[in-house]
């Protein structure tokens, strides 16, 4: 059980029937010598001055999860602000999928600690007031222990360099684990792999600006481990799923949504999970099921996704007969695996290629209660899964919209161009601004999202043409008369 989440009531006369024993965290000697263990075998294949390193990256990271515990402490607001064992995991498998031709610096492998370590913390949290206080003590820990010179050109508040690892930073063919160097490149490929998207799928008018960059190269990250799934959280019309589609994309994976009607139920919702178990196990197909909370049309459909998401199991989502069908048809790989085909065995292998083919990206808003309750109810979306917090767009991202789409625009010089495209993210940072002083007079939220942003856009050229259609109307009626 856990005392920090969920029903911690017990009825006294059940509890005397058990013995009940408290599990601490594990104390600083025990997770030197688990990770240790796993980190010293990794780095026999590097040079030696990198393994010398090996000790320096475990009291980094145990120093960095020590800070990271006290400063940001849980609250009723912030319930997922819980870091435990399995964080420390997670940095530790990121370190993992390094190879010795790539990284092959120790400053490279300061900055791909400092990476993964923002990836598993950082990206958990709600506020920028936050993330600039994680920064600091991010930074503060990597020069105590890296040799990274120029680690301060990273965390700029403008013109930074960008701190990326991924799975396409030298290409969508290449996926070996590497650093991006620059922007511009990663435009390029995404602008590629968007390209090649659109051919094949339902057309994504996307904007590729610094922040949707680094999503998509969080949630590529998240599905490309083994068992890895994303909890996307962010104001309706953040771009949260047109961002999980490129990733999965990118990844090589199909995205899997279920389509909501009138009737769709819980058995119907079974059927489509069935559907997707199949696919991963069987025919081994990589797969992205994407599922947003505005589909969640029976609160019991989070007991699968729950159950997804801790062990890849579903109790009981197949009949005897399926569940047989299914053991038969992989008979063949579980002896292929040298293991010996008993239905045991065979049921094994077949949840050990979904757990490996089938990532779920689930997509949630933080407005109301209702992420809160149903996060408290179910673990799993929580502790099971890598959580991407959309922060709002900053006003350099805005600006580079704002004139993708006003590029087109027929004006009288390229001065009024500038200014009506500097005007709207002007706008939008004036009524982020007023909504803050109506919060604080009235307690009441006026959320601003990247998509009122551009309806603003799409509200203005319509305005426009509506008008210059007014006004040639009334000049040819002035020439020619009624």
């Amino acid at each position: 059980m856990n005392p920090t989440a969920g029903s911690f009531i017990i009825n006294p006369r059940l509890q005397r029937l058990f013995m009940t024993l408290a599990v601490d965290f594990p104390g600083q000697d025990s997770l030197m010598k688990i990770y240790g263990t796993f980190l010293q075998g990794h780095l026999q294949k590097f040079k030696e001055d990198i393994q010398e390193l090996g000790t320096k990256i475990l009291q980094a990271a145990l120093a960095l999860h020590e800070r990271v515990s006290s400063t940001f402490r849980k609250t009723a607001v912030n319930f997922h602000y819980e870091f435990t064992v399995r964080h420390l995991a997670n940095v530790f498998q990121g370190l993992l999928m390094s190879t010795p031709e790539v990284v092959n610096t120790p400053a490279k492998w300061g900055k791909l600690w400092l990476h993964e370590s923002e990836r598993v913390y950082a990206d958990r949290l709600v506020s920028l007031q936050d993330l600039e206080t994680y920064n600091k003590s991010a930074v503060t820990i990597a020069k105590k222990y890296f040799p990274i010179n120029d680690i301060d050109d990273y965390y700029k508040k403008k013109d930074s360099r960008p701190l990326i690892f991924c799975h396409f930073s030298r290409g969508l063919t290449d996926k070996t684990y590497d650093e991006v160097l620059d922007y511009q490149h990663m435009y390029r490929v995404l602008t590629e792999a968007l390209l090649e998207y659109n051919e094949t799928n339902a057309v994504m008018d996307l904007v590729l600006f610094e922040d949707a960059m680094k999503h998509v190269a969080r949630i590529s990250r998240i599905c490309s481990s083994p068992g890895g799934h994303a909890l996307l959280v962010g104001v309706g019309g953040s771009g949260k799923q047109s961002l999980a589609r490129l990733a999965a994309f990118i990844c090589g994976y199909a995205t899997v949504t279920i389509v909501i009607s009138g009737n769709y139920s819980l058995s119907n919702f079974r059927e489509d999970l069935q559907k997707m178990y199949k696919r991963a196990g069987l025919k081994g197909e990589g797969l992205m099921f994407l599922f947003t909370d505005s589909q969640i049309v029976d609160e019991r459909m989070l007991v699968y996704v729950n159950d997804l998401l801790a062990s890849g199991e579903i109790p009981d989502l197949f009949a005897q007969e399926d569940r047989d069908e299914i053991i038969n048809a992989i008979r063949g790989e579980t002896k292929a695996l040298g293991l010996v085909d008993t239905p045991e065995n065979c049921w094994a292998t077949f949840i050990g290629k979904v757990k490996a083919n089938l990532h779920v990206a689930f997509t949630a808003s933080p407005v109301g209660e209702a992420f809160r309750v149903r996060s408290q109810r179910f673990l799993a979306t929580i502790n099971s899964t890598v959580i991407d917090w959309f922060q709002p767009w900053p006003e350099v991202s805005l600006l580079s919209v704002a004139r993708k789409f006003l590029d087109d625009l027929e004006l009288e010089s390229d001065a009024v161009r500038n200014a009506v495209v500097e005007f709207m993210p002007f706008s939008f940072a004036a009524v982020n601004k007023t909504s803050k002083a109506f919060f604080e007079a009235e307690r009441r939220y006026n959320y601003t999202t990247p998509k009122t942003f551009l309806e603003l856009i799409k509200l203005y050229k319509s305005v426009l043409t509506k008008k210059r259609k007014e006004s040639q109307e009334a000049i040819d009626r002035l020439e020619n008369g009624l």
